[in-house]
């Protein structure tokens, strides 16, 4: 059978009713006693300490204690320490709490379990995927790593603890400046004696009210030369359906030809079959010459060439703001980089920039390089373009040969550089072409002029 619910208001009401009683009884006792007024009431409230004493408790009974351990247990929760728990055996507002406090620990410990659960399969998915991931605080601490990032960047090695310029210090430049920088970004360096491209993305965001960064470093060398063959085959297949779509026309011209010479009324019409023989074998000229650029790319014929006034020329081809420009000259083949710089405009104007808004800087670095900027204000790249922007004959314009950035590429591997792409803060794209320090190089005489292969 269950006891009795009395609630906690009706037993502290009994309390006074019950030694509000004993001091009338003691008063009346102690006047048939003949005792004086002071004496009856102290009397009076002798009794009523002594039965209110005794009243509260019987009616509270282990109320204090139970208060104590739902106290404790709330200090143990605010631990993460969610096993104590209080027995009920109280029907009133008491056992209430009690019953409530018991539910939240439970509540608490299936969100913690639940919680680990989700952290663990995290971590294993994390651990297995095959992108290097760095978690740094806003200081540059690193507080999480997957096996990508250890195999990576430390041969295996924990990071967890160690400083993210640390980490960096032995990386080249171009990915230093792409994991710092604030911006994903697409680089081609030189790791461990062979060129490497990575896709390099950064997320700000707080963890536990702390400011923290993760950092993503996916490599793309083994995607691109994939890529690269796929796209080479489709390549040829375009090619020889360029080729088939003029030859068969350029074939059956010379049949009628051959039909016209033994028709001497007809004769005059051979100048419409000679104009238009000679217009396809041109269209096949241009669209053959294109392809073949980034093949016969010539080695670069280095020059000392002073840098504002070969790039004020350059505005003369093409319209942009000049930001910025080193005083001293710089050593490489005019030809090629005025080519590079005339694909990466070309591409900024076509992205919908205004030439105002289409920026050129060149700025030397500490580390001696040369940075060649191209900034736009146009339209931007997708996630998907951007891992795949220097990939030969890939384009996203419905006529683009997908040759302009590849070229570009070609020429800044030429000269001993990188090439990077980024999104531009505020919109728009940024191109930056890094090249060697000048220290110890030797320039060539003359310069090999690089055959305008167009836009990507």
């Amino acid at each position: 059978m269950s006891a009795l619910r009395v609630p906690l208001r009706v037993r502290h009401a009994l309390v006074v009713v019950l030694s509000a009683a004993a001091a009338c009884a003691g008063s009346l006792a102690a006047a048939r006693a003949e005792v004086s007024l002071p004496g009856c009431a102290l009397a009076g409230l002798g009794l009523a300490l002594a039965v209110g004493a005794v009243a509260s408790r019987l009616l509270l009974g282990r109320a204090l204690g139970l208060l104590r351990a739902v106290a404790d247990g709330l200090a143990s929760f605010a631990e993460s320490d969610y096993t104590l728990r209080v027995r009920r055996d109280r029907r009133d507002e008491l056992g209430d709490l009690v019953e409530r406090h018991n539910r939240l620990g439970d509540a608490l410990r299936a969100q913690r379990d639940d919680l680990y659960q989700r952290e663990l399969l995290l971590e294993t998915a994390l651990d297995a995927a095959p992108v290097a991931m760095v978690l740094h605080t806003e200081a540059g601490r690193i507080v999480l790593d997957n096996g990508a990032a250890r195999a990576f960047f430390a041969a295996g090695e924990r990071l967890g603890g160690r400083a993210l310029g640390e980490l960096l210090a032995g990386e080249p430049e171009e990915l230093r400046a792409a994991i710092t920088s604030g911006s994903d970004a697409l680089v081609s360096v030189e790791r461990r004696g062979e060129l490497e491209t990575l896709y390099v993305a950064r997320r700000a965001f707080r963890l536990n009210t702390q400011a923290h960064v993760l950092v993503s470093v996916r490599p793309l060398t083994r995607e691109i030369a994939r890529k690269e063959a796929e796209l080479y085959r489709n390549a040829i297949r375009m090619i020889s359906h360029e080729l088939n779509n003029s030859l068969a026309p350029i074939s059956s011209l010379i049949h009628s030809g051959r039909l016209l010479l033994d028709r001497p009324e007809q004769r005059e019409r051979l100048g419409v079959v000679f104009d238009t023989i000679e217009e396809r074998s041109a269209h096949l000229v241009r669209f053959l010459a294109a392809y073949a650029d980034l093949a016969r790319l010539p080695p670069p014929a280095l020059e000392r060439v002073a840098w504002r006034p070969f790039l004020e020329r350059l505005r003369g081809l093409a319209p942009f703001a000049l930001r910025e420009a080193p005083a001293e000259a710089g050593i490489f083949d005019p030809a090629q980089i005025q080519q590079l710089l005339l694909n990466l405009l070309k591409n900024a104007a076509e992205a919908g920039s205004a030439p105002d808004q289409i920026e050129v800087a060149a700025r030397r670095l500490p580390t001696g390089e040369l940075a060649l900027t191209v900034a736009d204000r146009g339209c931007g790249l997708p996630d998907e373009a951007l891992g795949k922007a220097l990939l030969p004959f890939y384009s996203t314009k419905a006529q683009g040969r997908g040759l302009g950035l590849a070229l570009c590429r070609e020429i800044a591997t030429a000269h001993g550089g990188a090439l990077a792409l980024r999104r531009r803060e505020g919109g728009g794209v940024e191109v930056e072409c890094r090249l060697p320090a000048a220290t110890g190089v030797t320039p060539a005489t003359g310069a090999t002029p690089a055959t305008d292969a167009g836009a990507t």
